[in-house]
């Protein structure tokens, strides 16, 4: 495999890179053992290593082309109800007991043990083991903050679905700082571990461990909230509608007829005909996608619409006002809006844009358009 120039990246692209992101990205293909690099549509600077890469590693694997939110990814499930079901009484219910059913930070009450596939599989620290007892227990099941949310949204036939954004919450920025305490550096401020050595192996098997808990939570949210659906509009999940998939991994794969550790940070596994979720922002379009296979692009495509501005950039430039008619007649608890201007829809780049610009990467299933957002804030 042969490193691709960034400039070729071009056709992918919704805006140029910046300076920054050009010299991330081309920092990360100087990388020891680093032998080829795909950039999503969706790409954003960010530490180490910009969201929206997908890099293919021999001998190496690269914690920070992952990230701290080791697992994080997209649920989504339809429901036997039309999104028609929802009105404001029903849809203010909804989100009072999401307060409740889906915490942002951690459940109320004793820690109930972590599920028998978190429990079977142990982390390789005993340390993060005592976290995930303490810690991992009463944060499966939460949300998080940022860009994380649970949304209810109708497809084109007015069918109710839900889609969720999570990762591994306080586990994963654990086993992230563990692994690249001591990790030596493969390049121009990244660090890199031999997966065949000690180190390597534990940082494989933790980030495996992760990427199973936010499976996990996930699953644990949705659960919850088919129990709120029920009690305001005696809704029931379709579990054979599930669409799961995470977005910052790293794992074995073939390409090109080798063997490379397939690392992925901010960008979603496309392989041909594997399904998929692309969401937008508050008050766009969320898309369910499948894969098209393309080995240019290292069988990926976007995790998302990307952001257009920074969080303190998207706190100076928009206001109240503006987000609120951005958001429009999605419903949303709106006393917390002014905690949430960094994620109006004005502080990402435009999603249907990214879906043109890799349309090439993945096939549209289905659009969905959002009705009932709820974020922590």
């Amino acid at each position: 495999m042969k490193p691709t120039p960034v400039e070729d990246y071009a056709g992918w692209l919704v805006d140029p890179l910046t300076p920054e992101a050009a010299r991330s990205i081309n920092r990360l293909q100087r990388a020891d053992g680093v032998c080829a690099v795909a950039v999503m549509p969706d790409v954003h600077l960010s530490t180490g290593v910009c969201v929206g890469v997908a890099a293919a590693a021999c001998g190496v694997v690269l914690p920070q082309a992952v990230g701290g939110d080791i697992g994080c990814g997209m649920a989504a499930v339809a429901f036997d109800a039309p999104a028609t079901a929802l009105d404001e009484r029903s849809a203010a219910r909804v989100l009072a007991a999401c307060y409740e059913a889906v915490p942002a930070a951690r459940r109320r009450g004793p820690a109930e043990p972590l599920p028998e596939p978190l429990r079977a599989a142990p982390l390789s620290d005993p340390a993060l083991q005592k976290l995930a007892r303490r810690d991992g227990a009463v944060q499966l099941g939460t949300l998080g903050r940022g860009n994380h949310f649970l949304e209810l949204q109708a497809d084109q036939e007015d069918r109710l679905w839900a889609m969720v954004h999570s990762g591994s919450r306080a586990m994963g920025q654990a086993v992230f700082r563990r692994h690249t305490e001591h990790a030596p550096v493969v390049g121009e401020g990244l660090l890199g571990l031999a997966p065949d050595d000690a180190a390597g192996r534990a940082y494989l098997n933790d980030a495996q461990w992760c990427a199973r808990y936010a499976q996990e939570n996930r699953l644990a949210m949705l659960r919850a909230l088919e129990g709120v659906l029920r009690r305001v509009l005696g809704a029931r999940a379709d579990w054979g509608s599930l669409i799961h998939s995470d977005h910052n991994h790293v794992r074995l794969e073939a390409h090109d007829g080798q063997e490379v550790w397939m690392h992925r940070k901010g960008a979603q596994s496309a392989g041909g005909g594997e399904p998929g979720v692309v969401p937008g922002s508050m008050g766009t379009a969320s898309f369910h996608t499948e894969g098209r296979g393309c080995a240019a692009a290292l069988n990926s495509c976007s995790h998302g619409a990307g952001r257009r501005l920074s969080r303190t950039d998207a706190r100076r430039a928009i206001s109240r006002r503006a987000f609120e008619q951005q958001i429009d007649r999605v419903w949303i608890d709106r006393r917390r809006a002014d905690r949430l201007l960094d994620e109006a829809p004005a502080a990402y780049k435009d999603i249907r844009q990214v879906m043109r610009a890799q349309r090439e990467l993945c096939r549209v299933v289905r659009e969905l358009r959002p009705v009932l957002n709820y974020k922590a804030g």
